[in-house]
């Protein structure tokens, strides 16, 4: 005689399996946009720091020529970390 539950764990069971891999397919997809949330993230990080550095250099060679007193660049400079 065939245990009468197994007909509904198999069921449940099917059901179980499918919902996982919906599951993982979610997972692997949002994987995918997080890195490449990073990869955007990275070069953005890399401009920054570009444009960072050429303000600097501008300060420095205004101040070196002459253009601008020192007391202004500082005062312009002075919100970087």
């Amino acid at each position: 005689m065939e245990n009468p539950h197994t007909e509904r764990q198999a069921v449940l069971l099917e059901r179980m399996l499918k919902n996982l891999d919906k599951c993982h397919e979610a997972i692997f997809e949002l994987n995918r946009c997080v890195d490449s949330v990073c990869n955007a993230n990275a070069e953005i990080a890399v401009a920054a720091d570009l444009a960072q550095r050429y303000r600097k250099n501008v300060a420095y060679n205004l101040e070196a020529t002459g253009l601008v007193p020192s007391s202004d660049i500082e005062k312009r400079t002075s919100g970087d970390a």
